[in-house]
């Protein structure tokens, strides 16, 4: 057995909360969950060539990032907030859609500059279909001087009161930030020396943190894997990626693709590039 398996054998398994960061397109989602991340799948960050091409998400992206469990929840692990990055084109909608049926939470990212636009509108929508728990990050606000930035984000954050007066977000917490990781569409080509230091995401990891709660899981049922991504890897077999909907799965068990006709056994599991005996 390996050192990183003996850690994974001794390490208390962490409380996972899937957290979907959404909004308009280019509305600094991608810059956002980089400035975030500590851990990124393979799929995630905008590394698709057709994303790079044209400087927007295209796919979900998949990140992570640990902290302390908070005093209101009991365990032995930290707390992972597993962080999907939603496209925010309208074309893309399906896709924002398929993202939301997975998340515990919603990270909704609103331009303090340009407020709320038709995408911020309909990934609300969707929220309160699949959510009860949004946090606004209204993002950019390194973009406005220092003198004029308090009264921008108050007048801002009235004004995101009154849209969502009639929606069941109307508390929502509204934390402003900037990622300055140079913008949206310079996360999407990695281009990392045009970082700059943050602003608010301390605040932000901290309302994450107290409002998390413990999510309620089907542990009992048919286990259900929805798959993201699939792809060979020499000398381990096939990889697939994804997020357990249902039901439980360990190292040795048989899985059944419905869609090919196949029954194949389970290997060896990671989350995010963890060793795993068993997800659920």
């Amino acid at each position: 057995m390996g050192k990183k398996e003996k850690e994974a054998d001794n390490e208390p398994p962490p409380l996972n909360l899937n957290i979907g960061v959404m909004g308009h397109v280019d509305s600094g989602k991608t810059s956002l969950v980089k400035a975030l991340s500590t851990t990124l799948s393979t799929a995630s960050l905008d590394r698709a060539p057709q994303s790079q091409a044209r400087g927007i998400t295209l796919d979900l992206g998949f990140s992570s990032f640990r902290a302390p469990l908070p005093e209101h929840l009991e365990g032995d692990g930290d707390l992972q907030f597993t962080l999907v990055d939603c496209p925010g084109h309208a074309s893309l909608i399906r896709t924002i859609i398929g993202g939301a049926q997975i998340i515990d939470a919603m990270v909704l990212v609103v331009d303090i500059i340009k407020g709320v636009q038709p995408q911020t509108a309909e990934c609300l929508v969707i929220g309160e279909i699949t959510t009860h728990d949004l946090i606004i990050a209204l993002n950019k606000v390194d973009q406005i001087s220092e003198e004029e930035r308090p009264a921008a984000i108050e007048t801002a954050t009235k004004k995101l009161r009154r849209q969502l007066q009639s929606s069941k977000f109307r508390d929502a917490p509204v934390v402003a930030c900037a990622a300055c990781v140079g913008g949206e569409k310079v996360a999407a080509v990695g281009r990392s020396e045009l970082k700059s230091e943050s602003i608010g995401l301390d605040e932000l990891v901290a309302t994450l943190r107290k409002r998390a709660r413990v999510p309620k899981r089907d542990t009992d049922g048919p286990f259900f894997f929805a798959i993201d991504h699939c792809f060979p890897i020499r000398g381990q077999g096939t990889v697939v990626t994804g997020t357990a909907l249902r039901g439980q799965c360990r190292v040795g068990d048989s899985v059944e693709l419905p869609a090919l006709g196949l029954e194949k056994k389970v290997k060896s599991m990671q989350m995010f590039r963890r060793p795993a005996k068993a997800i659920r």
